[in-house]
């Protein structure tokens, strides 16, 4: 089921990585089949990858690591073209300088941001321009009064069906519509074959469609994820509501591939029953990086099932690669975020391919679907004499619909930004302090007159207008384009998952390793996302949130994850308990303990390298995870915040 370049690399024995089998005696030694150029290319690429660390291949202390200049010196040795991606840099150190100024490593997001924080800071036209990657970043703009002017967006909650939407559209502002039209060009989409519909995240989108699909018609819902996911799971128990049939896709240990077999079982079966039900389809993992054909969409169209696409773990621009005029799913869904490393709240986006709208329900409302209005100036306005307007909530009086919200697109705290960005967003009030004597009372605000749908999205207020929108962060990676920061994103994490692998614990009898990735390892084509756990002297798992709060303290952001539906062979299966964490049901009691029904995960940490990451990030989170070299260090950093005179340490 793999494309060909794919099952090349997957079938080629690496420098290293394969073990020499005993031959027999006498025997003859066949001739070695010539690689291919593709084959040819990932050899080089793995072997040169393995170089990136020379001369050293293993470190037993976090002092003996290189230094950052030695190790990015090493990478470029050996890794020549990654020089070309210097634009990137330029880019980061231009509109993202914030992650430099405060120090922070971002390696919790996968997705698309929508803005700059230059933007955000409404210092586009002035940012100093930096001379070189090297170059010390810009201090950031002072804040002022034209911080009203930040290119943010509220959400319009709507009370319609999935259905009437895509069928009869609605009234769209020229604002919302200005945003469609650059999504829908930025993810290669278009508008004669698609019909694009905001909902409120990522969730929402996955719930939305599932509310609409006639799941008691076209009854299976077959997932292919290796990881536990909110936004799915919420798909999943709409559909429950629909007595749909809920399967998943296996994967294989330790590679984390897809059980082929077994899928394209579930896939093809023997019925001849057309309406199969919706298969749900990423092209990668956002936690371990596997990567997966794109035939299995085809094989699914061909058995009768609908297709749903989630794009929302690609990188950017990596949708110019899909060929929509190939594989064209009947749904797709992404979304996308503010501002990298700053605001990680955003929006969903759900695409309904025209042709495929009459399967979805007239009947069903979903709360999911929004629209999006420009940020008005009194949301976050100071006033003299000690009063402000807090925006929460706001219930327009005749613009819109009674039961229609405005919610503001707010972020709050979540295991990963990712996450923050498919969870439901909160519903709270307005509320007007200051010139009341008591400040925490609070009242819905009713406004005395009625805003114009063209105004507020237009945002006259502030002077600016719709067609002076810009969407700087899809703007930077149009700009750099796929082969730039494919090749980058490529360097990088493969740099990362070489150099986790080359720590080892010092005096270990058995050789422990500190880091053990799973899904894939040094391989050309993996995805930008890598899973890890961390490994004490005795070989026992260090609790995967444990690292990752220690990873905050040193102002590092990681995600946490937990990896499912794990297939072990027989060479496998006996060994399963050291890797897997038994998990109980609703009714606190384990499920089947067959071989094939194993109700077991494994809770990991993930990091996720895009095209504003740069070698300093990963070369950071390397010497982070190295400190677990040192026996005591956890016992370390507790003792030291509570030095700090901390009242409670989690660790």
């Amino acid at each position: 089921m793999q494309s060909p370049c794919i099952r090349e690399a997957s079938e080629a024995c690496f420098h290293g990585c394969c073990p020499a089998l005993p031959e027999p005696h006498n025997a003859t030694r066949p001739t070695p089949k010539p690689m291919s150029s593709a084959t040819a290319s990932r050899h080089d690429f793995v072997t040169a990858t393995a170089l990136t660390l020379h001369p050293n291949t293993e470190f037993t202390d976090h002092e003996s690591l290189p230094s950052l200049e030695q190790s990015f010196s090493n990478l470029n040795i050996a890794y020549p073209q990654y020089s070309t991606s210097n634009q990137a840099d330029h880019i980061r150190a231009q509109e993202y300088y914030h992650l430099s100024s405060s120090n922070h490593v971002c390696l919790d997001y996968i997705g698309n941001g929508l803005f700059s924080y230059s933007q955000q800071q409404n210092h586009c036209s002035s940012a100093p321009v930096a001379s070189s990657s090297s170059s010390p970043p810009p201090p950031p703009p002072t804040p002022h009064s034209d911080a009203l002017n930040a290119p943010f967006f509220n959400i319009l909650y709507k009370s319609i069906t999935l259905s009437s939407h895509i069928r009869h559209g609605g009234q769209e502002s020229e604002f919302e519509s200005t945003i469609r039209k650059r999504i829908m060009r930025f993810m290669n989409i278009s508008e004669d074959d698609y019909s694009m519909v905001f909902t409120a995240n990522l969730s929402s989108a996955f719930r939305t469609l599932a509310d609409s699909y006639p799941f008691r018609s076209n009854r299976n819902l077959l997932s292919v994820y290796d990881y536990e996911d909110e936004a799915v799971k919420a798909m999943k128990d709409s559909s429950k509501k629909k007595d749909a049939r809920i399967m998943s896709a296996d994967f294989s240990w330790p590679s984390m591939r897809i059980h082929s077999r077994k899928l394209r079982k579930m896939v093809v079966q023997k019925k001849k029953k057309r309406k199969r039900g919706l298969f749900v389809f990423p092209l990668q993992s956002k936690v371990t990086g596997s990567r997966y054909s794109y035939l299995w969409m085809s094989l699914a169209q061909e058995h009768g099932w609908h297709v749903l696409l989630d794009a929302s773990a690609l990188g950017a621009k990596d949708m110019d690669t899909l060929g929509l005029s190939l594989f064209r799913p009947d749904f797709l869904i992404c979304s996308f975020f503010k501002i990298f490393g700053e605001n990680p709240s955003g929006f969903g986006c759900l695409f309904v391919k025209k042709s495929s709208a009459s399967v979805l329900n007239s009947s069903n409302t979903s709360a999911g679907v929004v629209s999006l209005v420009a940020a008005r100036p009194y949301e976050a306005l100071e006033l003299s004499g000690g009063t402000y307007l807090e925006t929460k909530r706001l219930t327009l009086s005749s613009a819109f619909k009674k039961d229609d919200k405005i919610l503001p697109s707010s972020s709050y705290s979540s295991t990963s930004a990712q996450q923050r960005n498919e969870e439901p967003f909160e519903v709270e009030e307005i509320q007007v302090r200051g010139k009341q004597k008591d400040l925490s009372s609070s009242e819905i605000v009713e406004l005395d007159k009625p805003l114009k749908c063209t105004q507020y999205a237009n945002n006259e207020p502030t002077g600016g207008t719709s067609s002076e929108i810009e969407l700087r962060g899809l703007d930077n990676a149009d700009s750099l384009g796929l082969i730039l920061i494919s090749s980058r994103v490529r360097y990088l994490v493969n740099w990362l998952v070489n150099a986790l692998m080359s720590l080892q614990h010092p005096h270990s009898e058995n050789g422990f390793p500190l880091v053990r990735i799973y899904g894939p390892k040094i391989k050309f084509d993996r995805g930008p996302a890598v899973a890890f756990n961390v490994f004490d002297w005795k070989g026992e798992k260090i609790d995967p949130t444990l690292v990752q709060k220690l990873a905050d303290r040193n102002n590092i952001s990681l995600s946490y994850g937990i990896l499912q539906h794990i297939w072990f062979s027989d060479m496998h299966y006996k060994g399963r308990e050291r890797f897997l964490e038994n998990r109980a049901t609703e009714q606190g009691v384990l499920v089947s303990k067959t071989r094939e029904k194993f109700d077991s995960s494994i809770s990991v940490i993930t990091a996720a390298v895009g095209f504003l990451t740069s070698f300093e990030d990963v070369y950071r989170l390397w010497a982070f995870v190295s400190r677990f070299l040192d026996a005591d260090f956890v016992e370390k950093e507790r003792w030291r915040y509570m030095a700090l005179n901390q009242r409670t340490v989690e660790v």
